[in-house]
C-alpha cells in the first residue's frame, strides 16, 4: 500500500487509485469506491456488516468479491485508519 495513502489528511475522496483492493474512477460506479475488478461498492460490505450480516453473506450476494478480495479491502481500511490514530 502507497505511503502516501497512511499520511494524515490524505482521503480516500479524491483519490482514483485508493488501494490494492479498491478503486475509484469516476467512469465506474460514478467514481465511488468499488472493489478494484467490480463494480460493488465497498460501502455495501460496511453495510452489511453495520446490519448484523457477515461476510458471508455479503459475499453470497455479491459473487464477484472474493473472499480475498473482501478481507485484503477490510485490511486496508483497518491500517488507514489506524495510521490516522
Amino acid at each position: 500500500m502507497s505511503d502516501a495513502l497512511l499520511q494524515p489528511g490524505a482521503g480516500l475522496e479524491h483519490n482514483e487509485y485508493v488501494t490494492q483492493a479498491i478503486t475509484r474512477d469516476p467512469e465506474i460506479m460514478h467514481g465511488i469506491p468499488v472493489f478494484r475488478g467490480t463494480r460493488v461498492p465497498v460501502q455495501t460490505l460496511f453495510e452489511y456488516l453495520e446490519s448484523g450480516d457477515t461476510l458471508e453473506d455479503f459475499l453470497e450476494g455479491f459473487p464477484t468479491v472474493s473472499r480475498e478480495l473482501a478481507l485484503e479491502a477490510l485490511e486496508e481500511a483497518k491500517q488507514l485508519l489506524l495510521a490516522r490514530a
